[in-house]
This record gives structure tokens, C-alpha cells and sequence, in this order.
């Protein structure tokens, strides 16, 4: 059992690293000069809002091995707070501790936010990530609507071909992030909705242990 949760973990882990990269990538800097003054573009808009609220698609495709899979979330976000909803478990962040809840298992990790620690991920720590490490250029537009930019990976070792991410011309907000691997692997996130503003309780972002009676607690530090 121990087995299966650590890797129900780590696999969540990934996909939460790409949903952050998606909703965040924004803000890289650019080496095309188009590229970068939409990127700004849309980085100066963000910053505009109080708190973000985005409910999503995950598709994973591989044709070579025939893996189809889809899956539908949701995040709220405010500066580096969040709360993420995907493939059943959720993901809480208050600024101090984060928080895994897995029902299925009736588990919960807690571990403490390590700002030095690579494998701790916020938000604003995806910003900084993503700062170095790629080239990019304008890609295709789609429809006259969605202009893509286009990432590559300067790293040899790194097993993403490229990385697509298309920007709403008209709202200059992300409409989707396409990632490719080497291995054929192609996986999709799309925004289903995208609200900003929105009225939040004042624990909206604050674990209640009294939720979770039943629940086994695993603190990691």
C-alpha cells in the first residue's frame, strides 16, 4: 500500500509541475522579440488580478503505445496560495506547509515549504524556474485567435522535445500549453474557464484537520 500511495504521489507531483508550468510560463523571457513583448503582454495582466480561478483539461496521448487518457481539474490561486484539484487528489498551499489529500487512500502528507529545496513548487517559484534553460520564437497562429510560442529546451538531457503554448490574442490570457517528449508523448492542458476576482472565505487556503477524522496524517518533516 505504501508502494502505490508513493507512487500516486510522484505521479501527481508531475502532473501538478505541469499544470503550475501552464498556468505560469508566461513570464519567461523571450528571445524573440515578438515573442516577448506578448509574453509581457499577458505577464502584466496577470499581475492585475487579486486571485485566479481556472478550471482545466489534462490529456495525455501517446500513438506509439496507445495511451489516451483525460482527466479534468481546477485551481485557485492568490500570490503563492493554491488549492488544486486533479485526478482526485487535492493540493493546498498556505504559505507555510503543503498539504496532499488523497480520499481514495484516506491519506494525508504534510511537508514545510523549503524555498531553498528544488523540489518544492509554488507559483512564483515556476516563474523563476522557467526564467533560463529554453529558446523561443513565435509559432503558428491558430484561427486568427490563438498565437503559440514555441520553447525548446537547451539542455541535451531533457526529455521535452518542445513545449507549445498558445495565448488568446483578444484576452491575452493562456488558452493552452502543449508539451511534446522525445518518446512521442504529448501531453495537453486547456482552459475550460478562467475567472479572476473572485469573493474568497477567509480560510479559503487554510487546512482544517477537523474535515479529515478518519484520515491517516503522514508528516514528512
Amino acid at each position: 500500500m505504501k508502494s502505490q500511495n508513493l507512487l500516486k504521489l510522484s505521479q501527481f507531483k508531475s502532473l501538478f509541475t505541469l499544470a503550475i508550468l501552464f498556468f505560469f510560463s508566461f513570464s519567461m523571457q523571450a528571445q524573440d522579440a515578438k515573442a516577448k513583448q506578448l509574453l509581457d503582454q499577458v505577464s502584466a495582466k496577470i499581475k492585475t488580478y487579486k486571485n485566479i480561478s481556472i478550471d482545466f483539461k489534462y490529456a495525455l496521448s501517446n500513438t506509439k503505445e496507445n495511451i489516451n487518457q483525460e482527466s479534468k481539474g481546477n485551481v485557485m490561486m492568490k500570490g503563492d496560495l493554491y488549492i488544486l484539484n486533479l485526478m482526485g487528489v487535492t493540493k493546498l498551499f498556505d504559505g507555510k506547509q503543503t498539504y496532499t489529500i488523497n480520499p481514495e487512500d484516506e491519506e494525508i502528507t504534510i511537508s514545510k515549504f523549503n524555498e531553498k529545496d528544488d523540489n518544492s513548487i509554488t507559483p512564483s517559484k515556476m516563474l523563476t524556474f522557467f526564467n533560463s534553460g529554453y529558446k523561443y520564437k513565435m509559432d503558428i497562429l491558430q484561427r486568427r485567435k490563438i498565437q503559440y510560442v514555441k520553447l525548446t529546451p537547451i539542455s541535451s538531457k531533457d526529455q521535452r522535445k518542445e513545449i507549445l503554448l498558445g495565448i488568446d490574442n483578444q484576452t491575452k490570457n493562456i488558452y493552452n500549453l502543449i508539451e511534446v517528449g522525445k518518446n512521442g508523448t504529448k501531453t495537453t492542458l486547456t482552459v475550460n474557464s478562467f475567472k479572476t476576482d473572485q469573493p474568497l472565505s477567509k480560510n479559503q487556503f487554510t487546512f482544517e484537520a477537523s474535515k479529515y477524522p478518519k484520515y491517516y496524517i503522514n508528516k514528512l518533516d
